[in-house]
């Protein structure tokens, strides 16, 4: 077999997705390589699945930290990080999240406020889909019904804190605060029509 013939039959190395190259950059730059392994090829890639993978390093200037660049490392959403949430709590929790958003996001904003003559209110004053993901917002919280439960559903959903660090600030064991966060989960599902209320065992 020629030389040639040899090159054409060896296996070409799959594509790497974009993202991942870029994330592989970043941390050789920065000396982060633990979380970096060698495939079949002797290519560095993420070792996929660990927690540290999972962090997506960004860099400011262009992204090159050679002339500049800050690195930032943002940590992935808790509600697509946890894999043992079903469909439902996650739809639930983003749905959660959606709601806080719009009613923080201008809801303190003054508006230019129009009277008619009977009172009514035209063009001005909140905007309508405030009103809603904020009255949405409060009625979603009242169904989360104990507080333990509802801290530790809205500081996921809308803080952005992750499990490892409520169970840090909290002495709780991590298996618990996210049993907690999945009944919350569970308890909006169930508020917003995704799932129906489980009967309790007898």
């Amino acid at each position: 077999m020629s030389k040639k013939t040899a090159k054409a039959k060896a296996p070409k190395p799959p594509r790497l997705l974009k993202g991942e190259v870029e994330q592989v950059r970043i941390r050789k730059e920065v000396g982060h390589d633990f979380a970096l392994k060698d495939d079949a090829f002797g290519r560095k890639r993420l070792a996929a699945g660990t927690l540290e993978a999972r962090r997506i390093y960004e860099v400011s200037n262009d992204g090159h930290t050679s002339t500049g660049g800050i690195v930032r490392v943002r940590n992935v959403d808790p509600l697509t990080g946890i894999t043992s949430l079903s469909r439902q709590q996650r739809e639930a929790g983003m749905r959660y999240r959606e709601d806080f958003r719009v009613s923080a996001q201008d809801g303190v904003k003054p508006m230019a406020l129009t009277e008619r003559v009977d009172g009514g209110r035209i063009g001005g004053g909140i905007a309508d889909r405030i009103l809603s993901a904020g009255r949405a917002y409060a009625d979603a919280t009242r169904a989360l019904a104990h507080w333990e439960v509802s801290g530790v559903v809205q500081k996921v959903c809308c803080q952005g804190e992750t499990v490892k660090s409520l169970a840090e600030q909290t002495g709780e064991a991590r298996d618990v605060v996210t049993k907690l966060l999945k009944v919350g989960l569970d308890m909006l599902a169930v508020h917003y029509g995704m799932m129906l209320m489980r009967r309790p065992r007898g």
